[in-house]
């Protein structure tokens, strides 16, 4: 037997959620050469490991995967004059606070961002970044070099808004783009950053930002433009009853009416939200295998309401977790999410309804077929990338739970992760990340965030 670059051994639990969802009490699981080399119980060999981890008294799961963020809102995280409004006024009110960004704004957010979802057990984690102000430079390279230096797995998407004001959208001229300009530089960043291979790093994505602040033109050129680039695609659909209004007053058709005119339902897209389809539209999503990033903190603090999780999922849809821009979710943990998640599927259908092995596989393979990664992330398995977290079930927050640690879990707490691994190698060693650069990063944030809020003219 080969010599394991790592060997994760005798968890109190080993939830692999693989295919056959095999849970194994004492289990192990190897990774060399950053993909899971085994997995196995008590009662099977283990391999010779460079480095050994001892889980005693842990659950281990799958890396969590995150399906919808906005990084660079954690410089306006809880920013005060936006807390009141619905998700319209929320967004009139940061969207000159934004035009601000640039390539070190994008970069520090991003790092500090990701360092904060790593902790709560995130191995990979999208980011919708649709805010691109004129003369800002770069800003999804930024934050992919702030992904490869923290060793996470990033697929960030190329957002962008074409409708300001004065074309009956809502961002200001300031953040919008022509959409020859926003097509160009999508493939521009397909070329430079997407890895096809299964072990990708880096994946990019396509993302106009919703159907109030960009053009048809432009949702259908993108469409297109990732049929022949073999990308997927993004979009927020389906969030708030305004959004239903404005899509029945602007296009005479409701929001997944006009996503199936765009030519936006396939197996390619996955959607942000989606909180008010009806009954026949949920079908539609389902057979179409349209995907749907679940926000429930962010719906929940910005009134959009419960989304229909159980009906999607039921539908064929395949749905993950998402903790949206942390100026609205304001907390980017993943943990948290999944915990909310649970407690909203069981207020809205019923105590048995949502368990938290479901939140989980919802974190995990939902969010691993969001983003055209079944197999590769999102569960443990022989050939999948080695990416994993450990999560101590002692002390004060678990005493007394000893039944099922899964449910235990998400019940108890709250936690962050012991260790947070991607492809082999600690990205959170003993509750901390392990990159160096942190404290100076978050010195950085504190001042680029200060220039971000500072009184506008």
């Amino acid at each position: 037997m080969l010599t394991a670059d790592l060997l994760v051994h005798d968890a109190e639990l080993l939830a692999t959620v693989d295919d056959a969802r095999r849970e194994i009490a004492g289990g192990w699981v190897a990774v060399t050469d950053g993909v899971v080399s085994g997995v196995g119980g008590p009662g099977d060999p283990q391999p010779e490991a460079a480095r050994r981890v001892d889980a005693r008294g842990c659950l281990v799961t799958p890396g969590l995967v995150n399906t919808h963020h906005h990084l660079y809102q954690n410089l306006t995280r809880a920013y005060a004059p936006a807390l009141t409004g619905g998700l319209f006024d929320w967004l009139v009110t940061l969207y000159p606070l934004w035009a601000r960004l640039d390539e070190e704004a994008a970069y520090v957010s991003a790092y500090i961002g990701l360092a904060e979802l790593a902790l709560s057990g995130c191995t990979t984690s999208t980011d919708h970044l649709y805010v691109h102000p004129l003369g800002a430079g770069d800003l999804i390279s930024a934050e992919v070099a702030a992904a490869r230096e923290l060793g996470v797995r990033f697929h960030p998407t190329r957002g962008s808004m074409s409708l300001s004001v004065k074309d009956g959208g809502l961002p200001p001229d300031s953040v919008v783009q022509d959409d020859d300009d926003v097509l160009a530089d999508s493939q521009r960043l397909v070329e430079a950053h997407h890895d096809r291979s299964a072990t990708a790093l880096t994946r990019i994505a396509l993302a106009p930002c919703s159907p109030f602040s960009v053009s048809t033109s432009l949702m259908r050129r993108t469409a297109e433009l990732a049929e022949s680039l073999d990308v997927r695609l993004h979009t927020h659909l389906a969030e708030t009853r305004d959004e239903d209004a404005f899509c029945l007053q602007t296009y005479r058709r409701r929001p997944v009416d006009y996503l199936a005119d765009v030519g936006w339902m396939s197996d390619r897209v996955w959607l942000a939200h989606v909180v008010w389809p009806d009954a026949d539209e949920v079908a539609r999503l389902g057979a179409a295998r349209v995907g749907a990033a679940h926000c429930p903190s962010s719906n929940m603090i910005l009134g959009s309401g419960l989304a229909p999780v159980a009906e999607l999922r039921a539908a064929g849809a395949p749905v993950g977790l998402g903790v949206d821009g942390s100026a609205s979710a304001d907390s980017a943990s993943l943990w948290l999410e999944a915990r909310t998640a649970m407690l909203q599927g069981k207020l809205r259908h019923g105590a048995a309804a949502m368990s938290a092995r479901d939140a989980l596989e919802i974190a995990t393979r939902g969010g691993a077929a969001c983003l055209g990664r079944v197999g590769e992330v999102g569960q443990l398995s022989v050939g999948a990338c080695g990416d994993l977290a450990v999560w101590s079930l002692e002390g004060v927050r678990f005493a007394g739970a000893l039944s099922d640690a899964v449910e235990a879990w998400l019940r108890c707490g709250p936690v962050s992760a012991r260790h947070t691994v991607v492809g082999g190698r600690f990205v959170v060693e003993d509750g901390v990340p392990v990159h160096p650069g942190l404290d100076e990063q978050l010195a950085v944030h504190r001042r680029v965030s200060e220039r971000m809020q500072a009184a506008l003219d």
